[in-house]
């Protein structure tokens, strides 16, 4: 949510979010008392009925829709040795809707995430929810609700039970992995792990911890592991999983940002040393194969809609025919090809959308009716006639205007050479709005049959605005490995004034557009609020620390920073040792610190790389 004072975005976090009704089957039970008085005296009677139903909360999986997003990005490369994996799920009540203990009141979440190294990687694999407590691994006993069969499917992993014992958190410390955002949109909750990625590649899994904790006595419960030793299969549900890779320092976000810049190129191929060829290389031409009318063949220069300049020639006369638009330079003996290509793929993809070529040409008949009665009778039929609706349909205008934000243009007519892109680079630009108005005409010709037609479109020009639309092209992993990435543009390169935005969407892998209403002088890319992850900061000797935040606003002063921690076992969080710590600096007490403290604590906050287009690098 928006800072009152300062406008900028604000996320609360919250410690935990219980749901009204807790899963599972319910009976309701309706009493009815009814008193009835006759001769001076009554008689009451009593009706009841009960009803069953069940709450049926997600148990042995998950839809892929719960899952909003992850972090680390599944596939990513990036130096993530430090950070604690999380998973964001879109119900805010869902770790709370299950209990880990049988017994026991205000208990910590039932889901938790496991991290495991590619030596402790086990496969999953796909069971019956009857074969659970099935096979060499231990598993308690389970006993299903009304809707669900022992023939349903359930994922599940086998695991040492001494590898679980190291890896799983206590009982008292699983409240801190678990909390919810708020202020982001939509409410979310947030699962977060307890290890770093110890090792080059990570697997996580979602699990379920749902009666897996037992309490002997007044003890703290401890995760059930069976009767069997340290090498004795423990079967885990997992609900998700997602690996990940910590193999180059230099994959990090902003460093990959930045690397972006380091060519400072155009969209333009480089000169050939003749002259009259790298003057049209310089305004972003390139040479194409051109098939002629008659059969031959022949090269052609064709530029696309993306120019390191301007093209704004004002309105375009209406054409019949892509032909019209090819231009000839008899100093190279070749035809720019350009505009005539950007009108006949606009034909082609009006022709591909049926429903917008068919109304389109039932609408230009019937504004030729109407134009043709009002020649015939300019006062108006004598007789009472059925008045004929000219109206351009807003399906219609909608689809062009979609068109003309480049919407469905192969991505080949925006860069006609992979040259003008190479990878890991980013590319401004100006978009030519002669050759979006002639690709919106293609596209408006469907039904434009004769001289006639062209001169109806002529005077009556389509309620389109062509404003000035600037944007850049991204070609980069990190498009694919920060799926969701923010961008903004500014008119300014040092005022906060955001340009309205356009169009920001990934035509193809790792490939990123950006379209702004106006001249772009600044672009900053930053990651969703939900890529602030949790993170520790690794020290000397196998030791990390943990940087504090100043309490409340953060106006005062931050509390001091927590060094020379050791990690636990496999490289887990010592949990308990740590909040404490925490709650000792923050000057609180250990119970005072929730989860919302803690995820506040822990949090790095996600970086914003700018560019200027004044400066070669951001």
């Amino acid at each position: 949510m928006p800072d009152p004072g300062t406008g900028e975005a604000r996320i609360t976090f919250v410690g935990y979010r219980r749901p009204a009704v807790e899963s599972g089957d319910y009976e309701i039970t309706v009493e009815q008392n009814v008193t009835i008085e006759r001769d001076g005296a009554a008689r009451t009677e009593t009706f009841s009925v009960s009803r069953g139903f069940t709450v049926a909360g997600e148990r042995f999986a998950l839809p892929p829709s719960a899952i909003r997003s992850v972090f680390p990005p599944a596939g990513s490369l990036g130096d993530h040795g430090n950070v604690l994996p999380h998973v964001i799920l879109d119900r805010p009540t869902l770790p709370w809707e299950r209990d880990p203990c049988p017994t026991g009141d205000d208990q910590p979440p039932w889901l938790a995430l496991l991290l495991l190294t590619e030596d402790e990687r086990r496969e999953p694999q796909v069971i019956t929810l009857g074969e659970l407590t099935r096979g060499p691994a231990y598993f308690p006993t389970v006993t299903l609700e009304d809707h669900q069969s022992p023939d349903d499917p359930v994922t599940v992993i086998d695991l040492p039970a001494g590898l679980l014992t190291d890896l799983l958190p206590h009982y008292d410390d699983l409240g801190y992995l678990a909390h919810v955002r708020m202020g982001d949109g939509a409410d979310a909750a947030v699962v977060v792990g307890s290890r770093p990625p110890p090792g080059p590649s990570s697997t996580v899994h979602l699990v379920s911890l749902e009666h897996r904790f037992r309490r002997a006595g007044s003890a703290q419960p401890v995760f059930d592991v069976g009767t069997g030793g340290p090498d004795s299969l423990v079967r885990l549900i997992t609900l998700a999983s997602w690996r990940f890779a910590c193999v180059d320092k230099s994959q990090t976000f902003a460093a990959m940002v930045r690397g972006l810049a380091g060519d400072g190129g155009s969209l333009r191929l480089p000169d050939t040393g003749t002259p009259t060829a790298d003057a049209f290389l310089g305004q972003g031409f390139v040479p194409v194969a051109h098939e002629l009318r008659h059969g031959g063949r022949s090269v052609a220069w064709y530029r696309g809609p993306l120019l390191t300049g301007s093209a704004d020639s004002g309105p375009v006369t209406p054409v019949r025919t892509a032909d019209a638009l090819l231009r000839f330079h008899p100093d190279m003996g070749m035809f720019d090809i350009g505009y005539a290509a950007a009108w006949q793929l606009g034909r082609l993809l009006a022709l591909q959308s049926t429903d917008f070529a068919v109304t389109l040409y039932e609408w230009r008949r019937r504004r030729a009716q109407s134009a043709r009665r009002a020649m015939a009778e300019p006062d108006g039929y004598p007789l009472a006639v059925t008045e004929i609706d000219d109206t351009l349909p807003s399906g219609v205008l909608n689809w062009l205007i979609q068109l003309a934000r480049l919407e469905s243009v192969p991505f080949g007519y925006l860069v006609p050479d992979e040259r003008l892109l190479p990878a890991e680079t980013i590319r401004f630009f100006g978009l030519d709005q002669d050759w979006l108005r002639y690709l919106v005409d293609g596209a408006y010709s469907i039904g434009r049959l004769s001289r006639y037609d062209a001169d109806l479109d002529e005077a009556h020009p389509l309620p389109l605005d062509h404003p000035r639309i600037t944007g850049a092209l991204i070609r980069s992993d990190v498009v694919t490995g920060y799926p969701g990435l923010l961008v903004d543009g500014y008119a300014d390169a040092t005022t906060d004034h955001p340009l309205p935005q356009v169009r920001v969407e990934q035509l193809s892998d790792g490939v990123l557009i950006c379209l702004f209403k106006g001249e772009l002088a600044r672009l900053d890319l930053h990651q969703r609020p939900e890529s602030q992850h949790l993170a520790v900061e690794n020290e000397a000797h196998g030791r990390f620390g943990k940087s504090l935040r100043a309490p409340g606003a953060g106006t005062g002063a931050a509390p001091p920073p927590l060094t020379g921690l050791s990690f636990g076992p496999r490289g887990t969080l010592p949990l308990a040792i740590l909040t404490s710590a925490m709650a000792e600096a923050m000057r609180i007490g250990p119970a005072d610190l929730s989860a919302g403290h803690f995820a506040l604590q822990m949090t790095e906050t996600a970086e914003r790389i700018r560019f200027r287009l004044d400066e070669d690098v951001p």
